[in-house]
Parts: C-alpha cells; sequence; structure tokens
C-alpha cells in the first residue's frame, strides 16, 4: 500500500559520460491531480474532475503544465487512464509498475517492457501514449540499494583508509544492475527508481550515496549516469527513433503471484463506494446549479468542498476500500461535510430560480428547499412531516442531464390519503406501495447511526408517481393530505405468501415488459418484451465463497485486495422464496426474503423495459469464523463462447474471454479470481440472438465464470488481512447504542435483454440516467395559498426548444474562479456499437445556452490546463511497429466563434472554455 511514494529517477546512457542535475518544469508524480487516482473502481468523471482539480491549481500557482503520467502504485491500469487521462491531456507518457505476474515475465523476455498503448478503438492512433512498465514496482533494481538510515545495504565506502573500502565493488553492482535492466528493454537509455514506499524520511543518506554513485560510475565509464525525470527519459527514448509494440485494451486483472489476485477490492467497503457514486452525480448536478445562479459569484455555500473531498477519494487506497477503517472513516466525514455545504447552495439555488422571474435575488428569497440524501432508507423528514397541520409538500425535481427525462420518484409517506398534481395543477396518477420490513429495519438502524436520533414516526408506504422533467431544468409536484384517497391515488393490489408456505406462479408487468416467477425453481422468472418479442428464462441464485483464510501451507488469504476463494455455498432461498406481489399502474413489486440477511425487490415499471432490483445483504454472518464473498448470479441458455463484456470506468467496453488473455498465454490457477473484472457502468453477454445487459449504482466486481452467465458480487466481510498493506481484515461494522452489527448494504442494479445489436442503446442513456439521478428538493405551503403567484413551476436552460443529441452528454459545466465557464460534451457512443448513433453528433451551442450571449470559446486539452492546439503541437509522435502511420481517427472539426457548433466523433469528448457575459435562464 502506498501511503506516500517518493522516487528519484536516475538515467544511463552508452553515450558519452556525463551527470545532469537539470531540473524539469513538471510534476510527474501522480500525474499532477489531486491524488494518484485509482483506475479499477473509478468513474471516468471523477478522474477527470480530480486530474482537472490539480492541474489547474498547477498551472494557476506555478504556470506548470504536467506532461508525464505517473500511475506507478493502483492496482491494474485501465483503457480509459491510457487514451483519456493520458493522451487527451496532453501526456507524453504514462509510467507505472503493477501488471500481471505473468505478464511481466514474457515482457521482459520479449523486450516489451515499453509499448505504445492505444487505449480507444474508436480514437484510434490519436489516444496512443508511450507506455513504461517498471521491470521491479517502482524500487531500485536488485543488487541492495537502499539508503534510508535504518536499512542494511552497503554504503559506498571511499576512503581507500578503511578496511572496508568497497568503491569498485559497488561500481560493479550498479554497472551489473543496469547492464541486467538494458538487456530488457529497447534502446540504450533505462530509468532506475531510487526509492519506493517510506523512504526519503531523512534524504540526506540516501542523496550522500547516490552522489557517489554517479560520481564513480562515471569515472568508471562503462554507463553515464546522472539524476533525471521522467521527462527527460521519455525525450530520450523518443530521440532514439525506436519503433515500438502496439498495447490494446487493459491490464485486468493484476496478480503478483500464484494464487494472488487484486479483484476483491472491486467490491471491498460497498457501501463507501455507493456513497462516492450518489455524490458524484451530485456534484455535477450543483455545479450546474451553482453556475446558472452564478453563487459563485456572491458570498455563500459553494461546490468547493465537496469537490475536494470526491477528489481525495478517487485515491487508489480510498474507493478502492483498501484502506484501515479509521481512514475510511474520514474519508465518510470529508464527503458529508462537502455535501453538507453543497445541499445548502442547491437548495438557495432551486430557491432563487423559482422565485427568480418575480424579482427575487440569490439573497433574498424567501423559500425554503430540503433534500433528502437518506430516503433510500426511506428516511426524508420533509415529506413524513409536512403532510398535515393544513400544508401540502411542494416536490421540485431537477434534471441534470441534456435530455426531457421521464421517470418514476417514490417518496415515503405516512399516509395513503393523499393527491399528486403535475406543475400545472392537474391531478396525475399515483401508486401507493407497503414500505418492505426489510427497508424500516434498515431505516431503523442507519437513521439513528447517521444522525444520533430515531425518528418520533415512521412512514408506511411509498408515494410513487410519474415525472416530466426538461432538459437541465425543473418541474414541480404537489402533494397534499386529503381526507378521502385521490381519485387517481391507487393503492397497489397485494398478493402475500400463503401461509403454507406453496409457492405460486406471479405475472408482474403490465407495459411491454413481462415477468412470470416460478418460486418453485428458486428466483426463477420468464423475461418478455412485447415490443421486440424478445424471450428469456432467467434463473436468479445467491451465493458466497468462502474467503482462504491463509492458515494452511499458503498464507495467502482473502482480504481487502485479494480475491481468493475457498469454494462456494449456495443461499437457498426460505420456504421456496414465499413471495409478496404489489402491483399498480406505475409499477409492480416482487418482494423475495432469500434469507433473514439477503432480501430483494424486483421492480417492473409500466413505462419501461428493464428490470430493476433493490438488494439488501448483510449482516453477513460470521458465526463460523468464516469470512463470506457474497453474489449473485443470473444464468440462461444463452450460448456465449467464454465471452463477456466490461466497462472501463463507464466509457468503453472491452470484450472479455475467460481464461484467455490477449498478451500472453495464461497459466490458469485461480478460475473465479482470476476472471474478474471491475465494473463501473456494468456488463453484458451475448449469443447470436439476444443480449443480456447488467447496469450497477456503484462500481463492483463482475464475471461469467460459465457460459450463459453473469455474476455481480455484491458485498464482502472477511476475517484475515491478506497482508497487502491494511494490517487489518475486511470486517466492517456499525454501532448504534453500543451495539455493533456488521454492515448491511443497500443497492440497486439493473437487467435487460435486447435484440442482438439493439443493447448498446438502452445502456449508455440508462446509465447516464443511473449516475445522474433526478434531484428532489421538498418545500411547503399552505393549502389555499397559490404556489404560482411567487414561483414558476417549470424551467429548462434550453427553453424546452432544445435538447442535446441522443448520443451526446454534457458532463461538466462549471464556473471557474476566474470568470469562465467550464463545458465538456461527451459522445456516449463506440465506433459501430449502434448502427444509429454511433455517428457523428453535433451540438449547437446557441441553442443550448439560449438568451445567453457567449462572447469568448477556447478549446482547451480535457483538464483545461492548455489550449488543444497547443496540446497537439507539442505532445511527441512516436513509431509503432508493423505501422505505416496512416491510420487516423475521425474528429469533430474545430468550433466556428460565429457558428458556435461543436461536432462529436464517437468517444470524443471535448472540452470548452467560455466566456458570457453572464448565464442566466431565459424565462
Amino acid at each position: 500500500m502506498c501511503i506516500w511514494c517518493h522516487t528519484r529517477t536516475m538515467t544511463w546512457a552508452g553515450s558519452r559520460p556525463s551527470i545532469s542535475t537539470t531540473s524539469d518544469p513538471t510534476i510527474p508524480s501522480r500525474n499532477g491531480g489531486m491524488c494518484m487516482h485509482d483506475e479499477a473502481t473509478v468513474h471516468y468523471i471523477d478522474m477527470m474532475d480530480q486530474t482537472t482539480l490539480g492541474h489547474r491549481f498547477l498551472k494557476v500557482e506555478f504556470e506548470i503544465v504536467p506532461k508525464i503520467g505517473w500511475q506507478i502504485d493502483p492496482f491494474g491500469h485501465s483503457a480509459v487512464q491510457a487514451y483519456l487521462l493520458s493522451a487527451e491531456v496532453g501526456f507524453d507518457a504514462l509510467y507505472f509498475s503493477r501488471i500481471d505476474y505473468q505478464d511481466l515475465t514474457k515482457r521482459k523476455d520479449k523486450k516489451t517492457l515499453e509499448v505504445i498503448w492505444r487505449g480507444s478503438k474508436s480514437l484510434s492512433s490519436s489516444s496512443d501514449v508511450f507506455t513504461g512498465i517498471f521491470p521491479k514496482d517502482y524500487e531500485p533494481p536488485p543488487g541492495d540499494f537502499y539508503f534510508e538510515v535504518d536499512d542494511t545495504s552497503p554504503v559506498v565506502q571511499d576512503d581507500p583508509l578503511l578496511f572496508d573500502y568497497n568503491v569498485q565493488e559497488r561500481v560493479n553492482d550498479f554497472v551489473a544492475a543496469a547492464v541486467s535492466q538494458a538487456n530488457i528493454t529497447r534502446s540504450n537509455h533505462i530509468m532506475f527508481t531510487m526509492g519506493t514506499d517510506f523512504r526519503y524520511q531523512y534524504a540526506k543518506s540516501w542523496f550522500r550515496q547516490l552522489d557517489k554513485f554517479i560520481h564513480y560510475v562515471n569515472l568508471d565509464g562503462r554507463v553515464n549516469t546522472f539524476y533525471s525525470t521522467p521527462s527527460i527519459y521519455t525525450k530520450a527514448k523518443h530521440a532514439s527513433n525506436e519503433s515500438w509494440p502496439l498495447k490494446t485494451d487493459d491490464f485486468f486483472p493484476y496478480a503478483d503471484g500464484l494464487n494472488r489476485y487484486w479483484t476483491g477490492y472491486f467490491t471491498s467497503r460497498p457501501a463507501l463506494k455507493g456513497y462516492i457514486r450518489v455524490l458524484s452525480g451530485y456534484y455535477l448536478a450543483a455545479r450546474q446549479l451553482e453556475l446558472l445562479t452564478s453563487s459563485r459569484n456572491k458570498k455563500g455555500p459553494t461546490t468547493d468542498s465537496l469537490g475536494d473531498a470526491l477528489a481525495l477519494t478517487q485515491h487508489h487506497d480510498a474507493v478502492t476500500g483498501t484502506e484501515k477503517q479509521h481512514v475510511a472513516n474520514d474519508y465518510a466525514k470529508r464527503l458529508a461535510i462537502g455535501y453538507t455545504e453543497a445541499e445548502r447552495l442547491v437548495g438557495k439555488s432551486l430557491s432563487y430560480l423559482a422565485e427568480s422571474a418575480f424579482g427575487s435575488g440569490l439573497s433574498n428569497t424567501s423559500t425554503k428547499f430540503e433534500q433528502c440524501l437518506l430516503i433510500n432508507v426511506t428516511y426524508c423528514p420533509s415529506s413524513e412531516l409536512h403532510l398535515s397541520s393544513g400544508k401540502r409538500l411542494v416536490v421540485l425535481v431537477y434534471n441534470s442531464l441534456g435530455w426531457n427525462r421521464e421517470d418514476v420518484i417514490r417518496i415515503p409517506v405516512a399516509s395513503e390519503l393523499v393527491l399528486v398534481q403535475d406543475h400545472e395543477g392537474t391531478e396525475i396518477e399515483s401508486q401507493i406501495i407497503p414500505i418492505a420490513n426489510a427497508s424500516l429495519d434498515l431505516r431503523r438502524t442507519y437513521v439513528k447511526a447517521y444522525t444520533g436520533n430515531s425518528p418520533s414516526m415512521e412512514p408506511k408506504f411509498w408515494l410513487a408517481f410519474s415525472v416530466s422533467v426538461p432538459p437541465f431544468g425543473f418541474s414541480t409536484y404537489f402533494i397534499t393530505p386529503t381526507k378521502e384517497k385521490g381519485s387517481k391515488a391507487i393503492i397497489s393490489d397485494s398478493y402475500v405468501p400463503q401461509e403454507n408456505g406453496i409457492s405460486t406462479i406471479r405475472e408482474v408487468g403490465s407495459g411491454n415488459l413481462r415477468l412470470k416467477f416460478d418460486t418453485e425453481k428458486g428466483i426463477s422468472y420468464h423475461y418478455s418484451n412485447r415490443r421486440t418479442s424478445v424471450n428469456s428464462s432467467i434463473e436468479q441464485s445467491y451465493l458466497y465463497y468462502k474467503g482462504f483464510d491463509g492458515s494452511k501451507t499458503d498464507m495467502q488469504s482473502s482480504g481487502a485486495y485479494v480475491f481468493r476463494p475457498n469454494g462456494t455455498v449456495s443461499v437457498a432461498p426460505e420456504i421456496n422464496t414465499p413471495l409478496a406481489v404489489y402491483k399498480g399502474p406505475i409499477l409492480d413489486e416482487v418482494h423475495f426474503k432469500i434469507t433473514p440477511w439477503i432480501q430483494q425487490i424486483v421492480r417492473a415499471y409500466k413505462k419501461k423495459e428493464h428490470v430493476e432490483v433493490e438488494y439488501i445483504v448483510g449482516p453477513i454472518p460470521i458465526d463460523d469464523k468464516v469470512g463470506k464473498e457474497v453474489v449473485t448470479q443470473f444464468s440462461t441458455f444463452m450460448e456465449t463462447n467464454k465471452t463477456f463484456y466490461t466497462d472501463s470506468n463507464g466509457r468503453d467496453f472491452i470484450k472479455r474471454i475467460r481464461d484467455f488473455r490477449s498478451d500472453w498465454e495464461l497459466k490458469v490457477h485461480e478460475p473465479v479470481a482470476g476472471n474478474y473484472y471491475p465494473l463501473n457502468l456494468g456488463m453484458f453477454i451475448k449469443d447470436k440472438s439476444t443480449e443480456l445487459s447488467l447496469l450497477v449504482d456503484r462500481a463492483i466486481g463482475g464475471s461469467s465464470i460459465l457460459d450463459g452467465q453473469v455474476e455481480l458480487m455484491l458485498h464482502r466481510r472477511l476475517l484475515h488481512d491478506d497482508g497487502k498493506g491494511v494490517d487489518e481484515s475486511l470486517n466492517e461494522t456499525v454501532c448504534v447504542n453500543d451495539k455493533c452489527d456488521g454492515l448491511i448494504v443497500q443497492g440497486k442494479f439493473y437487467l435487460s435483454v435486447d435484440p442482438l445489436g439493439e443493447g448498446a442503446r438502452w445502456r449508455r442513456t440508462t446509465g447516464q440516467e443511473i449516475y445522474s439521478p433526478l434531484l428532489l428538493a421538498f418545500s411547503e405551503e399552505e393549502i389555499g395559498t397559490k404556489w404560482t403567484d411567487k414561483h414558476i413551476t417549470t424551467l429548462s436552460l434550453t427553453g424546452n426548444s432544445y435538447k442535446l443529441p441522443d448520443n451526446v452528454a454534457l458532463i461538466t459545466l462549471q464556473s471557474l474562479e476566474d470568470g469562465s465557464v467550464l463545458l465538456r460534451l461527451a459522445h456516449l457512443y463506440e465506433v459501430g456499437e449502434d448502427k444509429n448513433l454511433s455517428v457523428m453528433a453535433s451540438v449547437n451551442l446557441k441553442k443550448l445556452f439560449k438568451g445567453n450571449k457567449i462572447r469568448g470559446i477556447k478549446e482547451t486539452s480535457l483538464t483545461a490546463n492548455q489550449g488543444r492546439d497547443e496540446m497537439e503541437k507539442n505532445r511527441l509522435k512516436w513509431r509503432i511497429e508493423g505501422s505505416d502511420g496512416l491510420e487516423g481517427p475521425v474528429r469533430g472539426r474545430p468550433v466556428d466563434s460565429s457558428e458556435l457548433v461543436v461536432e462529436l466523433a464517437p468517444m470524443e469528448i471535448r472540452t470548452f472554455l467560455l466566456l458570457f457575459d453572464s448565464v442566466s435562464y431565459d424565462f
């Protein structure tokens, strides 16, 4: 585990002896970001945001533009890191150390430790980056070159009068290490990383020895040695005019030895991963509102604290779940502090927008909007307490996406006697659904743990209703208590399990999607879609892998980093899985109690064509002293030929083949752990006629261990440390009133079966909606008053006349300190992914920012620290083995400042700095 990596580099060359102490105006360490982010469990938007924060700080404070990527410690490396966070930020090279031990051995033999990495098939050669892999972690070469004050390596004793004089011996050691590394490296330049974790605590002891090595090795004359930087080394490699092998896809999964696959951290600390993902989407929306209300130009709350906290938690020992418990607690605390300030900003911004057409300013609004971060565990004081005393609840629904949003929201209420009205005051259809006992149990524990208090009353129902919200705007809905149930408020029909436990077949789904359950076969159902004519039999099951305890001959245990299963145990449903079924005009729900510690709800919405599954897992029992790693599997009859597809940080999908690596002949020792991959968006399988896709709400691990099957790891609780640096078992607990139980995790995943070639549209659109859920804010008014006398009830940045193309997302809209506006637009599809949407798209900025004059526009690098033209001009171009250098991607054309139309090719992200006279809604 890398707490702080202080490394120095030394370069040797076969040319004339010389010593160089030249400083280089780059910050190679940690990429210049706020942290050295992880590459498996992070979303690409978070990677961009944290790197942008660091790059802009360096630019503003020091006029420095980093040119080198330095990802030396993350546990495997993603394609998105290569093309998006390296090539697209203007890096000349990317360096790291951790790749699979089998891959490392092969690369040493073939001299392919240094390659040109092409991370994106869509962006092709424009995404290439020179990539160097260290032959021995991020440490000095073999031969005893550690010089901390308490290290045991022989120092250079250069006083010939002393008995231990050893100059020539130490020079020979150094030269031997240089020659050895040169034999596995192309060209006559190598780099020594002189340091590692926890070194340079007393730097003088290091530099005294390094000075001596440089002096005496250069006197020896066989190699030329000097202090250097990765940037100087990269330029020397480029000047050698060598042709380099091409690398595609990524470097997952990572194993550093036999039975040591670092694939457990894909799921470790799932609650923290979920918290980070929720706040990431919230941060995107909050920055939009901060800009649209010009909040940054006035005194008051900002999004800065939340942005800082989110940046910090992208660290490779944060979101990964590989930190000690007290450190995880600190991360969560920082996120909570950041959210609290951003919540105040969002509330004030929404109040201003609702009132501004009536002359209110940001500082003198009268409406107070509250938000409910714990609504997932049924806790929302606004909806529970305000439906009384002659008041009605006002629900403002904000949409941070660039297209009109049709969705269903659910709010906990204490009574079924309500009616719901839309922004025009028309009563709309709503549905009352009883809250599951498991959800209320979760509420009782976690509301007390989070707030320190136990609410005096509990809601009894979910109130569900459909909403329609314009792009970058809001719509308002009203919930009014009544003496009798509203005419369009429908109480769900309920079908509870029979007392004798006899199973029955239940069919749910009133729209195109139909699910027919057969509980005599476990959680088994027939999935059918009337629109697409897809029919599929799916069997879902829960099981857990027993964590290897490391107590036998092989000491490697399963832990925070490492996934090492020691057999599987099926979790059989109790009493043939008794069902509680609730059906209504908006959605149907099927409640399963698999065991006392695993429960789930399957939802089928009338206007949606996918399945939503909400799960509650925990506390994982450990009475038997066995750690457990809980997964859910979906089995079908699809013929998938060992092949499945997983996302790279929420962007590109990468083809995976079970027990296979494209770069070397894999020796299989761990058939489960060695086939696990990180998921941030989801995964899918396909055969000759259909695709089955799963999307997730947070970073987790997933795989396809058998043909026609996919599995997701949802939770882990382990009793042994895996020896990789945490020095603590992954045994999370939650304490309330001095009683501590294992962590309970609640989350969602989404399933769709589509005709072959049609699944991408669902994955991309729904994936964006999962990342950026509708933002709900609550207020109240006295019954009998008229909200529209002082408020507008619907609003859109685009004036309801324009929306983004279906294949484009606005992923950043942010006000910067200098008054400029940071805008990022992303094409959502890869080349060939969808027959209609994998095409060039265009966005008209004049229509997007209707009524706001753009008086300046500059396209920049991804992190907005240099002009795009400047970046492309200065980046090094590399020769590739066997390439004629002619291939090139299609990119969007430069933006004409008079037309202001942005073109985006598949997978392209374009970044701009805009100058406005002001930014506001056109009322």
